[in-house]
């Protein structure tokens, strides 16, 4: 059976004190607290900068052992050097310590810049580069540079697990069905981002299906009403039956199939996200 997730983008907003989280709450004990609400949570912070491997044990230690966390790459890679000689930053990020999420790590989450325009053959280089078992993570991850040294590396896993990996598009160039072909050939998962300003696509391209709610009409601020909950709700539903969902698609049908659902509000600064995630499983039961 298809499983769907709903979640927040980030969990550490001073806004959310004493509005979602308890006044009283410690910081520390926020993302348990977030994890007791939701199934999963994207952690943000590895796209700034590299994290401590003692940091990725704590947040695994923090939740419940059904929990799953998507992990968004480095922008490093991606807005920096855009996608161009990324082996050894990639080997970095998973030296990082990504690995002692051990089977909370969910999808890993690669954004494209805006000004990053469809090259397939940059993106198939990538996208052949892109670990999908934690034991080929491993095996990347023991090429990591000194950059990674200076916070720790882990260089272990528990267990070989698959990886998924998705990739969200912030330019119109992407509206392609040869960009939906590609990701489909790689096996990759178009992110679907609701949006003001980029483009929003529906087609499946994956096993699971990773969607992205930063607010469409006021990025990252405005908030998701009845009716706009209800709708999604139907295209997560159409997707974990194995359906296609309603919207704008850029490439052929997909072939039927149960996928998996990621569901992450990204419209944190007027504290919408967590209370849009909470009223977004109401319809999903």
């Amino acid at each position: 059976m298809a499983k769907v997730r709903v979640g927040i983008s980030g969990w550490r907003y001073g806004p959310w004190r004493g509005k979602f989280y308890p006044a009283d709450l410690r910081q520390k004990d926020e993302l348990a607290y977030a994890a007791s609400r939701f199934s999963t949570v994207e952690i943000n912070g590895t796209f700034y900068s590299l994290q401590a491997p003692a940091s990725f044990a704590a947040w695994h230690d923090a939740v419940p052992d059904d929990f799953v966390f998507a992990v968004k790459g480095a922008r490093y890679i991606t807005h920096m050097l855009k996608l161009k000689n990324v082996e050894k930053p990639l080997a970095n990020f998973f030296a990082q310590g990504v690995l002692a999420l051990k089977a909370k790590l969910g999808p890993v989450l690669w954004q494209l810049p805006p000004n990053f325009i469809f090259n397939p053959e940059k993106l198939s280089a990538f996208f052949d580069l892109l670990p999908r078992t934690t034991r080929h993570a491993l095996a990347l991850a023991r090429r990591h540079d000194d950059k990674v040294r200076k916070n720790g590396t882990l260089l272990k896993i528990d267990a070989d697990r698959p990886i998924r990996h998705a990739l969200e598009i912030r330019h119109e160039s992407f509206r392609s069905a040869d960009f939906i072909r590609l990701l489909r050939q790689h096996d990759i998962a178009l992110v679907v981002a609701d949006t003001v300003e980029w483009p929003l696509l529906m087609d499946a391209t994956s096993d699971f299906v990773y969607v992205r709610l930063h607010g469409s009409r006021q990025l990252y601020a405005s908030g998701y009403g009845p009716r706009a909950l209800e709708l999604w709700a139907k295209r997560i539903t159409a997707w974990a039956s194995g359906r296609e969902a309603e919207g704008a698609h850029a490439g052929p049908a997909a072939r039927a199939r149960r996928r998996d659902v990621y569901v992450y509000f990204d419209n944190d600064a007027k504290v919408r996200a967590p209370f849009d995630a909470i009223n977004l499983m109401k319809r999903l039961v």
